[in-house]
């Protein structure tokens, strides 16, 4: 064998691995289960329909949700004016999770241990299972297209760089239920088939590009755009006679273009008769108040943002970009459909409001696109193979590439630093690859301000124990010792302002510490209980920080934490230290504030 066949072999190793001993989540639970949160409105289609027979009303989700706990809140669904419920997503997931479920269920009706319900073990392992075959799938026939065009060290490497170099890894193999390993698949299939169309043009070749091209759109709307790939594959359309060349050969095979158009309808029209079951309607828009921003993408922060964006999670990738050029002096007939398509995904995906794509690890999105930057990816990995003194620079960074994707995903799943929609830049390079979890980097998440060393030459300004029972509050907590105290709850979100004269020129710095004591840990970052301090002039906040003190403490213990303030230049005539407590339940109960100011 070659040297991209070993390659592929080790990728498959390495994939399996991750997904079945590393982190498997067929044998998680709740909203760690391989059907849970999106993937169940996936896949909830198929236990409707063939399991409960209760598509149009999901009287089965409510106790299937309180039983497996597969999220928060049943939103998989929603209640359309016809007082049918209509699935959220469309149902092209659910078509490629059909045989998988079919044998699932098989297996759940004749086990002793399972129950048969759509969401025991047999149903989450053989999701997991089928979704990991098809991702092996993708990866082979990426093989077989960029063997075509570039040579064999060049295709191995491509192929190690994408499936664990990026978040491939992470959507292919562990949270593999996802559309986007599928559908990555499925471009390198259509890819494979759009090549053998031009070559040899045939009806199998021109239905089967037709029928993955409307399994794609089914699976994600906005990628009917697809169908630029079997009608443009191979034209060089920066030139009129490669404009004209693509012209006079649809002209010619006319028949197969509309063999492949009514293919794609075909695939496509699942939803429209599902629509039209559920609701009445042959279109319906089921994403309700979520939408588009045509005039405005979020592209920069799609590509480049520390919050869920491309590149600090997948910094390989940076090659694929640079390696455009590459493949434009190498081939524009090959050059033409990456560039292209990949620059109106990008567009289109990074339209979408939501940019950061809810839990993304490092834009989910750009996964399916994979298969189209493995070109740019390898010319530019075949342009510099000549050439050693730039090769082993190279390969070294690729190297660390590779090595800080695959830390992003362990620290999602069981390192703890990867926290997804709360990531910033000064957290992600605090922490980047160390293993330990410090309260000084968990601040970085909130505020800029963080003085990482120990101090010298504080000066208290300022100090309350709250002995004066002035400020107390009730609550089930017990008081802190040795001190008075206050307690946030959730009718008592406020605490008073604690105001400290401070004026320009003092000192640099400012820390402000209170001593905190929880019942219980707050994990949902929006209801986290907020330290304040804000330097003000008059009645106008001149500068103003807070940290999350929850993201800081565990159940029942209790800490004194500490907020650095760099003091700003503006004038300001004061320092205001306060605590709010968004609307949740968790109590908690403040004592002992002090300030103390410094220089270094």
């Amino acid at each position: 064998m070659n040297r991209s066949a070993y390659a592929l072999i080790f990728c498959f190793f390495i994939m399996a691995l991750a997904g079945n001993l590393y982190y498997p989540k067929w044998q998680k639970t709740r909203g760690e289960a391989t059907i849970s949160w999106d993937v169940a409105g996936y896949y909830l289609y198929l236990p409707a329909l063939f399991i409960y027979e209760d598509i149009k009303g999901c009287g089965f989700a409510d106790s299937l949700l309180r039983k497996y706990e597969s999220s928060p809140y049943f939103d998989q669904a929603f209640k359309h004016e016809s007082d049918n419920y209509v699935m959220k997503y469309t149902a092209g997931m659910a078509v490629q999770y059909l045989p998988f479920f079919a044998i699932a269920h098989a297996w759940a009706l004749n086990s002793d241990e399972y129950p048969a319900d759509g969401y025991s073990r047999p149903y989450q392992f053989m999701i997991y299972f089928g979704c990991l075959l098809i991702a092996f799938l993708g990866l082979f026939y990426l093989r077989k297209v960029l063997l075509t065009y570039f040579n064999d060290n060049s295709v191995a490497i491509t192929l190690i760089l994408i499936a664990l170099g990026t978040n491939f890894l992470e959507y292919a193999s562990i949270t593999n239920a996802m559309t986007h390993g599928t559908l990555f698949a499925w471009y390198s299939i259509l890819i494979y088939i759009s090549m053998q169309l031009h070559k040899n043009p045939s009806k199998w070749l021109a239905i089967g590009a037709g029928l993955i091209c409307g399994l794609i759109a089914l699976t994600r709307p906005t990628e009917l755009i697809s169908i630029l790939i079997p009608l443009l594959w191979g034209s060089d359309l920066l030139s009129k006679k490669g404009i004209s060349d693509r012209y006079d050969w649809w002209k010619k095979h006319f028949g197969l273009l509309i063999l492949m158009g009514v293919c794609s309808i075909i695939a496509g029209s699942i939803q429209m008769i599902y629509w039209k079951y559920a609701s009445g309607d042959w279109i319906v828009y089921s994403y309700q108040d979520q939408g588009f921003s045509w005039l405005k993408p979020h592209i920069w922060k799609g590509l480049f943002s520390y919050n869920n964006g491309w590149l600090p999670y997948s910094p390989v990738m940076i090659f694929a970009l640079i390696g455009f050029i590459s493949l434009y002096r190498k081939s524009k007939q090959v050059w033409t459909v990456p560039a292209l398509y990949s620059s109106l995904f990008i567009y289109i995906a990074f339209a979408w409001d939501i940019w950061w794509y809810g839990g993304s690890l490092g834009q989910r999105t750009m996964v399916q696109v994979y298969p189209l930057l493995a070109f740019p990816l390898a010319a530019f990995l075949q342009s510099i193979s000549s050439t050693k003194w730039i090769k082993y620079p190279v390969y070294l960074i690729m190297f660390a590439c590779i090595y800080v994707s695959m830390w992003w995903v362990h620290q999602a799943h069981k390192g703890g630093m990867f926290l997804t929609e709360q990531m910033t830049k000064r957290y992600y390079w605090n922490v980047l690859g160390t293993y330990e979890i410090k309260d000084d980097n968990l601040k970085f998440l909130d505020t800029k301000d963080v003085y990482k060393r120990s101090p010298k030459n504080t000066k208290v300004i300022y100090e309350n124990k709250l002995n004066d029972g002035s400020v107390y509050t009730d609550c089930s907590l017990p008081p802190i010792e040795g001190t008075g105290t206050f307690c946030v709850t959730k009718d008592v979100k406020n605490s008073p302002i604690f105001s400290i004269p401070l004026l320009p020129g003092a000192a640099k710095w400012l820390r402000a510490t209170a001593t905190f004591q929880t019942g219980y840990k707050e994990w949902n970052h929006h209801n986290m209980t907020q330290f304040h301090i804000r330097a003000m002039k008059g009645d106008h906040p001149v500068k103003e920080r807070f940290i999350r003190v929850h993201r800081l403490l565990h159940d029942g213990q209790l800490k004194d934490i500490h907020q650095d303030f760099k003091l700003p230049k503006d004038d300001f005539d004061r320092i205001e230290i306060f605590f709010w407590h968004p609307n949740e339940d968790k109590e908690l109960r403040i004592g002992n504030i002090k300030a103390e100011i410094f220089d270094n």
